[in-house]
């Protein structure tokens, strides 16, 4: 996989052991089973993960270490939870390697626009030392993104890309103009819960679990939008989750999409390749807009960014 120009990328946040697997996600799946997809994922030429220190409550990340790293591509990120301290993101980062068992990672991310100039001028430095091949922000604004991109020019070094919530019933980055700025500019758009917890699947056949049922009240709603994906679907000879994977894809959005059984992999790959009309990307809009449905907004995380200090 070309790491400029990937076709999909796999979550590692529904990785972890089985106290957060059955209580987050509603089931647990073994460590052999998510090697297994990794190595369906190498198969379908999308290994590229993206990572945090937290997901799996810590696991995630010593787990893709044990399994190997030489043959995938890696996104990680660091999370500024308090204001900037000298050499806290040097900290994480060698933290991250240590349990990646690597020199370095193909991409790190800013996830949080706290701080941005500090935060970014350390991550510079780490790119600059080779630890860093690229570098992006994570749940930016369009104003956010300009000044890191601002930020890195002073040190030679290109934003790589933007990493927000984006989904058939989330566009509002593509409303508001940070999706055509990043295609402006040559910085790619990774959506992350392009599914919605979920809730963009198949109801006929979607199971129960915590997360999904935090959301339940709003099933009712999307009932429209369900009918108008099946249609879709069944023309394609897709998965109804395939045609919300196809639709981001379709609007220039890289889809990060959580896998951890081999089935899940192939799945992502196979609807990277589903080519909708334009026809049917209007029809799914339209019924997704009339919904009138926010599952967690384009902006969740924004009540854990620190004010500027003055």
């Amino acid at each position: 996989m070309d790491i400029l120009n990937p076709a999909a990328v796999i979550g590692t946040n529904s990785w972890g052991g089985k106290l957060y697997g059955k209580a987050l996600r509603g089931s647990y799946v073994t460590d052999e089973v998510i090697l297994e997809a990794m190595k369906e994922a190498k198969r379908q030429d999308i290994c590229l993960y993206d990572l945090a220190r937290d997901y799996g409550l810590g696991k995630a990340q010593k787990m893709i270490g044990e399994f190997g790293t030489a043959d995938i591509l890696l996104s990680a990120k660091y999370t500024p939870f308090t204001h900037y301290k000298k050499e806290c993101v040097r900290k994480s980062l060698e933290k991250d390697l240590k349990d990646f068992k690597r020199s370095y990672v193909e991409v790190y991310w800013l996830h949080l626009p706290t701080d941005i100039e500090a935060h970014l001028a350390e991550i510079a430095s780490l790119y600059q030392e080779g630890k860093i091949k690229h570098v992006g922000v994570s749940n930016f604004t369009l104003e956010e993104c300009k000044r890191s991109k601002a930020v890195l020019d002073k040190y030679g070094i290109p934003l790589y890309g933007v990493q927000n919530h984006y989904s058939l019933i989330c566009r509002d980055w593509e409303k508001n103009g940070l999706l055509d700025w990043c295609k402006e500019n040559g910085i790619l758009f990774w959506g992350w819960a392009v599914l919605e917890e979920g809730l963009l699947t198949d109801p006929r056949l979607r199971k129960k679990s915590p997360m999904k049922f935090f959301f339940n009240r709003k099933v009712k709603k999307l009932t429209p939008l369900y009918k108008t994906m099946i249609k879709v679907a069944k023309r394609r000879d897709a998965k109804v989750p395939q045609i919300a994977m196809a639709y981001c894809a379709a609007k220039g959005v890289i889809p990060m999409c959580g896998c951890r059984k081999p089935e899940q992999v192939k799945d992502l790959a196979e609807a990277v390749r589903v080519k909708l009309t334009d026809e049917e990307i209007r029809r799914l809009e339209t019924v997704a807009d009339e919904a009138k449905v926010k599952i967690m907004g384009p902006d969740l995380f924004r009540p854990f960014v620190l004010k500027e200090r003055r």
